[in-house]
């Protein structure tokens, strides 16, 4: 899916962040996907932040300690407007055939 076009994924700063007083050692962040996180002797430590899918936060959802924070959401949409990527990857998903009409 496409999440960025021809925009730099490490100019994007959003990645999860972890507040080590409120960890649980709960281990949840460790079903990440992406394989942001790697297990320490200390718990998590986000390892591949460039990895995180940019707008999701299903990490600090489900953490239990609600240890994980992420960057403010208004400053990530503004960064899509200034940068015009909505319009960007709009067509690029229409291109992909993700935004075609499929009958039910």
């Amino acid at each position: 899916m496409a999440w960025l076009v021809d925009y730099p994924r490490e100019n994007v700063k959003w990645h999860p962040t972890i507040n080590y007083e409120k960890c649980t050692l709960c281990g949840m962040c460790m079903n990440c996907g992406k394989q942001v996180f790697t297990w320490t002797d200390k718990g998590p430590v986000v390892t591949n932040p460039n990895s995180c899918t940019i707008g999701c936060t299903t990490c600090a959802n489900l953490c239990e300690g609600e240890a994980i924070t992420f960057p403010s959401k208004k400053a990530l949409r503004e960064l899509y407007e200034k940068e015009h990527l909505w319009a960007k990857v709009t067509k690029q998903m229409k291109k992909d055939g993700f935004l075609e009409f499929k009958e039910l």
